[in-house]
């Protein structure tokens, strides 16, 4: 008999949440199989088996958080049965009851499946998982009256919460307060409330660290932003006569981002506290440029980051974009993949953000937001009018070592890059 435990994760992360169990009791693994997927605040990570067996018992459920070195499951060796005792926490919970059982099959060995059924009339306390007494303490719901739907008669999570959301609790509460004829109108209003249809849905665990870090972001940092805007019309003309050569050459398509990257990278090399980072009273001043890259993902935002993004050409930056935006669709980014960004770009245009301001990813002092490429009537000179493919891109900063002028030039040098896109092949 060994223990699955929670392996390490990452410097900075202690623990995670049972996201979902690959494998059931009684089923057979062998060395490398997945267990179970476990939820951080950064990633989602595949917990695999050291060695070949039996799995014999699951301590923990989808929902749990477990920390770094807790046991979760238990698993026997070839094909060893899984073990048809209860989990430790109910044997601790009812020791005589326990003791009681197996004094009569001893006596009755004919009258074991009656005596089972019998069994919670020798204790008042139910029979739970953790995680459901946790909820029902919450929920301030009585586990005496929860039905389990469990073959073994024990409660779980699910029948808590279906407790609680039941018809018949919803309509006992209203009964009460019938006779209260005369109550307030404020009282009558939130009655009402309470019977229109919600649905009550816990924050994974990712989405909670994602308001916790904007939160914090916006508490302490000194964030403003200021707002410039992009004339496309040199990278569509270029993309335009490039795009057909450039995907058989590099067998991937030549998009916005790699542009921006690329003037980004020389923004911050004319800038360099905006590559910066505040620690203590002091100010780390990075001679590398990480840049991250915000993308969409199922459960939230994730920032990938491309890693010295000023030594790459073009179609790696492409590439790199691409394969991270993959790994973040399908939930196999790295903790490493995530960590270490100098600098974000954010692209809200893709969903159809006109303009908007970006928050800051801390530690980082800067962030750069795209938006969606509007055509819009647009002065040539004093005579002219043109229609262009128009940007509104905005920088959001740390006004604590970042000043207003520096701010405003450094998109001013990403808009004259980006007008004119040749420069970069001599900016980088």
């Amino acid at each position: 008999m060994s223990e699955i435990k929670v392996p390490e994760l990452a410097e900075s992360i202690t623990e995670g949440t049972i996201s979902e169990w690959l494998v059931e009791v009684g089923d057979k693994v062998t060395k490398g199989d997945y267990l179970v997927e476990l939820e951080t605040d950064k990633v989602n990570v595949q917990v695999s088996a050291e060695e070949d067996g039996v799995i014999t018992d699951l301590l923990k459920e989808a929902g749990d958080t477990v920390e770094v070195g807790e046991v979760i499951a238990k698993l026997g060796e070839g094909d060893e049965a899984p073990s048809d005792e209860e989990p430790a926490e109910k044997e601790k919970e009812e020791p005589e009851e326990k003791q009681e059982e197996v004094d009569k099959k001893e006596e009755q060995p004919e009258k074991e499946e009656s005596q089972t059924k019998e069994e919670p009339k020798g204790t008042d306390r139910p029979v739970a998982s953790p995680a459901a007494r946790k909820l029902a303490r919450e929920l301030g719901v009585d586990l005496k009256e929860v039905k389990s739907t469990d073959p073994i008669g024990r409660v779980r999570s699910e029948d808590v919460k279906n407790h609680a959301e039941s018809p018949k609790k919803e309509k006992a509460e209203p009964k009460q307060s019938k006779p209260e004829k005369q109550s307030s109108q404020p009282k009558q209003v939130t009655e009402e409330k309470s019977e229109k249809p919600v649905e009550r849905v816990k924050m994974s665990r990712r989405r909670q660290t994602i308001a916790k870090r904007l939160v914090e972001a916006q508490q302490t940092a000194a964030m403003l932003t200021t707002y410039n805007e992009v004339d496309l019309t040199a990278i569509n003309d270029l993309r335009k006569r490039r795009k057909e050569q450039f995907l058989q050459q590099n067998d991937v398509k030549l998009g916005y981002m790699s542009f921006f990257t690329k003037a980004v990278v020389a923004a911050l090399k004319k800038f360099p506290r905006i590559n910066a980072e505040i620690q203590g009273d002091e100010m780390l001043l990075k001679k590398f440029y990480d840049i991250g890259i915000a993308v969409g993902a199922e459960e939230g935002l994730v920032v990938p980051v491309v890693r010295d993004a000023d030594k790459l050409s073009f179609a790696q930056i492409e590439k790199e974009i691409k394969s991270l935006s993959k790994k973040a669709q399908d939930k196999k980014l790295t903790i490493d993949e995530l960590q270490g960004g100098t600098f974000t770009i954010t692209n809200g245009g893709v969903f159809g953000s006109l303009m908007s301001s970006p928050i800051l990813n801390t530690p980082q002092v800067g962030i750069l937001g795209m938006h969606k490429i509007q055509w819009r009537p647009v002065a040539i000179d004093e005579e002219r009018m043109e229609n262009r493919p128009m940007m509104y891109i905005a920088l959001s900063y740390d006004h604590r070592i970042v000043d207003g002028s520096e701010a405003v030039r450094f998109l001013v040098k990403v808009k004259e890059l980006l007008e004119d896109p040749e420069s970069l092949l001599l900016e980088g």
